[in-house]
């Protein structure tokens, strides 16, 4: 079969600690509640600096200068232990600075709501314009454009009209309200989904910036955050696939998004993988921006604990599909994984679905995957919360299936575990850290010929949007490619056609 191929992936990181205090939900609703609260009044001085978010080991990982299973070699607690060799730039990405990040949020903003500070907007107009991978952006002349004055900005934030953008605690921006009474547009809303655009906008420019895949050649863009766009009309009817697009140069580009929780990047993925393999689209990128309402979720136990907040990162990714090029890993669109309705909701079933199910129909075991990348959210940031290693404890089930299948001895199980599985190192972005974190890191194993196969697994909680209780998940496998490439159809197969066809046009002739 002539299987799509991933043929690149890029990780983006933003650091974003006035965020966590501002626009985090964690902290907008303990605002409500009591804003007098000691958690709120502790927070500030629980914040990271830039460097030391970016010497963080599990962050250096994410943009790929570490392999994960390196993370086994750094003692625990990682924040303990900085990673002091590793730099903001990564082979797989970036991590990018709050200040920067406000100013690309302005760049990709079409309709005039990002205001920034005269003197901060000069500031990081430069330090764009000076950015290997975001220098070249047209919309950078936005932030020649329409600087503001401070005591506007407070007088558009004191009226509710604005979103605030704090940097260190100092006001230097706003996102104003898109209209004046629709809930879907207001000022929150607006500058969660321009958040999540210019982060996407990012992975994506740093996907064209780390592979050969050029910006016009791009044909599809599926777009697989946990926001949503539109109007009261249609809240969620968005396209924030084509709003990437336009301001990266995909001009040949079209696009929609697809939504599924933390399991939509795995949609997204099979999806693009079966419109490249049907020979609709030709080069696919699914790309997801990150979700500031998740900075900080856990961050009232991290400030308990007396930990740095570790929830501080916008996380992004961005991942390019294409047909068979002979080369690149392929995914192998008859095994792929699916949690049914009828599935069930316990872990066993969630896992016997996305795991055993799709490796039983193409006939192979649970020990010919070479790595499994589950849910891989940071130990750090979830255990201190209650919620334990979430990584492992995927990993510990994947082997519990294979021990009970007879593919694995008892005695062996934690042996196994740590064969297939892996530290967790994604930041806690509901969408970012199921299953697409390792795709980069999977292609080049690959390449190289360490390991053969990897399943990638992504798993949403269908439950948060109140309409249903079902739980989801789908898997999908990529493989070494064979180096076949099939032409799409048999030339001797097509003689045998025209031949019969002129058969039956004689006999045709003939009866006449």
């Amino acid at each position: 079969m002539n299987y799509p191929v991933v043929r690149g992936a890029s990780y983006a990181l933003i650091q974003a600690p006035d965020m966590v205090i501002h626009q985090g939900t964690t902290q907008t609703s303990e605002r409500r509640k009591n804003p007098d609260s000691e958690h709120l009044q502790k927070l500030p001085g629980a914040l990271r600096s830039f460097d030391e978010a970016v010497k963080y080991a599990p962050n250096q990982v994410y943009i790929g200068n570490m392999l994960p299973e390196e993370l086994n070699n750094i003692p625990r607690p990682w924040y303990q232990n900085p990673v002091n060799n590793g730099g903001r730039d990564g082979k797989y990405g970036e991590i990018m600075p709050e200040d920067e990040f406000y100013g690309l949020m302005k760049a990709v903003d079409a309709f005039d709501l990002v205001l920034l500070e005269e003197g901060f907007q000069a500031g990081v107009k430069a330090k764009l314009s000076a950015h290997p991978v975001l220098g070249d952006l047209k919309d950078l002349a936005k932030l020649d454009k329409n600087p503001a004055q401070a005591k506007d900005l407070e007088k558009l934030v004191a009226d509710h009209l604005a979103e605030p953008m704090y940097l260190g605690g100092k006001l230097v921006g706003c996102v104003k309200k898109a209209h004046e009474f629709d809930q879907a547009l207001t000022e929150h809303v607006m500058f969660e989904n321009l958040v999540s655009k210019a982060s996407a906008v990012f992975a994506l420019k740093l996907l064209l910036a780390k592979t050969d895949l050029k910006a016009e050649d791009i044909d599809y863009i599926i777009e697989c955050s946990e926001e949503a766009c539109g109007d009261m009309n249609q809240r969620g009817g968005g396209n924030f696939a084509k709003s990437i697009g336009e301001v990266c140069g995909c001009v040949n580009a079209t696009g929609s998004d697809t939504r599924g929780f933390c399991a939509g990047p795995a949609h997204a993925l099979v999806e693009a993988a079966a419109l490249a393999q049907a020979g609709v689209y030709k080069n696919i990128v699914v790309v997801a921006g990150g979700a500031s309402a998740k900075l900080g979720m856990n961050s009232k136990d991290h400030v308990k604990k007396e930990m740095p907040v570790l929830e501080d990162m916008l996380g992004a990714f961005a991942v390019h599909i294409s047909e068979n090029d002979g080369v690149s890993p392929v995914i192998r669109t008859d095994m792929v994984g699916r949690h049914k309705i009828g599935s069930g909701a316990s872990p066993q079933a969630v896992m016997q679905a996305i795991v055993t199910d799709p490796l039983d129909k193409a006939g192979i075991k649970l020990s010919e995957i070479d790595r499994f990348s589950v849910e891989m959210q940071n130990p750090e940031i979830t255990e201190p919360a209650g919620a334990g290693d979430v990584p492992k404890a995927n990993y510990k089930m994947i082997a519990a299936l294979g021990v009970k299948r007879g593919e694995f001895d008892r005695a062996d199980l934690e042996k196994v575990v740590n064969e297939f599985g892996m530290p967790g190192f994604a930041p806690t972005q509901g969408h970012i850290p199921s299953g697409v974190p390792y795709i980069g890191f999977a292609r080049d194993l690959i390449l190289e010929g360490k390991i053969k196969r990897a399943m990638i697994i992504g798993k949403g909680s269908l439950f948060l949007g109140r309409l249903t209780n079902l739980f989801d998940g789908v898997s999908f496998i990529m493989e070494k490619n064979s180096g076949k490439v099939e032409s799409g159809f048999d030339k001797e197969e097509v003689r045998k056609m025209i031949a019969e066809a002129m058969r039956s046009f004689a006999n045709t002739l003939k009866a006449e």
